[in-house]
């Protein structure tokens, strides 16, 4: 079966958009080509800074007959009527239709018409212009004496080629011939910029990949991260050092070169003076580096790792000098705004009425940077005031938020004050990035209680399911109030993640508090904080997910979540308590029986039954619904006391003693007996037993 070459050479796409162009190439293309009836083997996409490359197998060289039958209308039908069928069919005359009975609609026509299919070449042809010209890029543009005309290619940067090529292992491969905006695909494409720009005639993929190795291009992505990875890990290891690994850089990296060459270059090392985070991000933002260490070490030396896109005949001699004069212009800029940030600010006089709102030392560096925050009354969002507002109100959320988390509340006030002052900070300006990591070594450098500046830079997380939570009871506290005051004034103003959706990270920091509350085995009530019951809701959402993706089945979330329960550790525990016992045998056995028994009620009650509240001793004739009471009545104090005590695994012992009285009463006890009393209370005993169960959950909830 004949195979598919794509290939659209472009200027340089941008680095960030290539992963995501070629599989949206693929599908675009696979699509259209499965939407006109054919199929294929197998498809893999490519992609280099100046190719998106598709490889198709096994694709079918024609298209197959489609078979149609369109009912016409009956025999006895209007003249009008059939000559419409006819024309609709694509028939000559009525003797081509075909007649079918229908026992109660009588005889009707029907034309049997065949589609032929096409060559697969022709459908290629017809599809890829309009892929091409609709292509989904995030930003495209204009180029070309073709530019002016109205409907002119809009590409992500300039279209310069366009290779086509179909055909079999055991035959010649065939251009599929189309054209946009002037260019014609054919079968030529061209190496690398620099090394090989010669014309290269392309015939399947096994040689175009092979050519264009050999032209100074190394097609497959994740080959290109390899070589640079095991490059830069070789060059650091031989100079005594380790690489600081960074998978984003790794993967833009490699979008930047088609044939990756590693080089080392340095800078001086009073430059290691800066905090290492600024001299990773100067170097990694404006020249695309990586820096090393020596093993083992936290902070950083003074060697950087460099990806060429050329082999240089001095041994890249000059390309490391280049790079190297930039590197250490960035980073006395970076020196400079980290010297800046220690000194004091030339307006001290106007931010007196700000120092004393928030309790500031104007003698401390940091302590001015958040007077200025509030003095130049930087907004938060339109609708929920200035950044000084809001440090004012996480401090008295903070403040409440200690008395439960036990924290020191002078600290945790401290850490509130100064957690958004770095915002002022050059460095944090430079690199917004950095914000809280900064604050936490300007209050280290003025002497702030360790405890204090660790919480500054922890209140920003967690970050995400895989990030740390904050280390100490102060920087708990803080994030939390952060990220509590954040939902329920964004819930406030009705600015709530709607699909997809999610400018305000809402959902990450509702997960952070979520984290924070069952990592930490903190007992919050969130209704104290959050008022407004879909922001619980929205919790109940995001712990469902938290819980799934620790293993909890979603029908034992379901059957301890109520729309009341705003404390999610007890939800937690809860769940994790259930899942111990429903997995066991008399946890088994008792929800056949509990779930009988609900089911008796739910009909009774969807009948308009009325069920006592009560049981009447006096009424229990068998052995067995007797002893079913007195279980189910010691059961349910035990449970009820456990409970009380949030002790659930015990409250689940008890209720599995109700196991064998429930599966006897079902046995020996008709429960709709012919005297309405004995049936009443009958139907209170399984009242009784799920509200037992009930205490601990809803058991109608569980599956299984």
């Amino acid at each position: 079966m004949p195979d598919l070459l794509l290939e659209l050479r472009s200027e340089e796409i941008p680095a960030r958009m290539q992963r995501k162009a070629a599989g949206d190439l693929k599908k675009l293309v696979t699509d259209a080509l499965v939407e006109a009836g054919l199929t294929y083997e197998g498809a893999r996409e490519y992609w280099t800074p100046r190719r998106l490359m598709l490889d198709i197998r096994g694709l079918n060289a024609r298209s197959s007959d489609v078979r149609e039958d369109i009912k016409g209308p009956a025999t006895s039908a209007p003249e009008q009527a059939i000559q419409g069928f006819l024309r609709k069919a694509g028939l000559a005359s009525v003797a081509e239709a075909h007649v079918h009975s229908d026992p109660k609609k009588g005889d009707f026509y029907v034309a049997h018409t065949v589609k032929p299919g096409r060559p697969a070449d022709e459908i290629i042809a017809e599809v890829m212009p309009g892929i091409i010209r609709n292509f989904p890029w995030p930003k495209s543009m204009r180029s070309g004496a073709a530019s002016a005309k109205p409907g002119a290619l809009r590409w992500v940067r300039p279209l310069q080629s366009i290779v086509c090529t179909f055909g079999s292992e055991t035959e010649e491969t065939r251009v599929v011939p189309f054209e946009v905006d002037g260019l014609v695909a054919g079968n030529v494409t061209y190496g690398h910029r620099f090394h090989a720009p010669e014309a290269i005639t392309v015939r399947r993929f096994e040689d175009y990949s092979a050519n264009l190795e050999k032209a100074r291009v190394v097609l497959d992505a994740e080959r290109r991260k390899q070589i640079i990875a095991t490059d830069a890990n070789n060059i650091a290891f031989a100079n005594g050092l380790e690489l600081v690994e960074d998978e984003g850089l790794l993967e833009e990296v490699s979008g930047l070169v088609e044939w990756p060459q590693v080089l080392m270059g340095t800078f001086e090392e009073e430059f290691l003076a800066i905090p290492s985070e600024i001299i990773r991000l100067t170097i990694k933002t404006n020249q695309k580096c990586f820096v090393t260490r020596k093993p083992g070490a936290k902070t950083l030396s003074n060697h950087f790792i460099l990806i060429a896109n050329i082999e240089a005949k001095d041994g890249g001699k000059e390309i490391v000098h280049g790079n190297g004069k930039v590197v250490r212009a960035r980073l006395s800029d970076a020196k400079h705004f980290w010297q800046r940030d220690q000194r004091d600010l030339p307006d001290l006089d106007t931010l007196k009425a700000s120092a004393e709102k928030f309790g500031l030392d104007l003698a401390k560096p940091l302590d001015q940077r958040m007077a200025k925050l509030d003095a130049l009354n930087v907004t938060f969002h339109a609708k929920l005031g200035t950044q000084g507002a809001r440090v004012e109100r996480i401090r008295r959320l903070a403040a409440e938020l200690a008395k439960v988390t036990g924290a020191d509340a002078a600290l945790v006030d401290r850490a509130v004050v100064l957690a958004k002052a770095d915002l002022r900070t050059e460095a944090v300006g430079e690199f917004p990035e950095l914000q809280g990591i900064m604050g936490r070594k300007y209050a280290a450098l003025q002497g702030e209680d360790a405890a204090v500046a660790e919480a500054i830079e922890d209140h920003w997380k967690p970050n995400g399911p895989s990030d740390r939570l904050p280390g100490d009871k102060i920087g708990v506290t803080v994030a939390l109030a952060d990220k509590l005051d954040t939902l329920t004034g964004f819930w406030a103003i009705d600015e709530k993640p709607t699909g997809s959706k999610d400018p305000y990270a809402l959902r990450r920091a509702a997960l952070g508090v979520i984290r924070m509350l069952l990592e930490k085995n903190i007992r919050l009530p969130l209704a104290s904080v959050a008022k407004d019951a879909d922001l619980i809701a929205f919790f109940h959402d995001r712990l469902k997910v938290y819980l799934r993706d620790l293993g909890a089945r979603h029908d034992l979330i379901d059957a301890v979540l109520t729309p009341e329960a705003d404390d999610l550790l007890m939800v937690a525990r809860r769940v994790e308590a259930l899942t111990a016992f429903i997995t066991s045998e008399d946890g088994q056995n008792l929800l056949a029986g509990t779930k009988r028994a609900t089911q008796l009620l739910a009909a009774e009650e969807k009948k308009g039954t009325v069920v006592e509240g009560a049981v009447s001793a006096d009424l229990l004739k068998l052995d067995a619904e007797k002893a079913l009471y007195a279980a189910v009545e010691t059961a349910s104090k035990e449970a009820a006391a456990a409970v009380a005590r949030e002790d659930f695994r015990s409250a689940m012992e008890a209720l599995s003693a109700l196991r064998a009285p429930v599966d006897q009463f079902f046995t020996d006890v008709l429960v709709n007996d012919e005297d309405p009393a004995i049936r009443a209370n009958r139907l209170a005993l399984l009242a009784a037993i799920r509200a037992a169960t009930g205490t601990v959950a809803d058991f109608s909830r569980i599956t299984g």
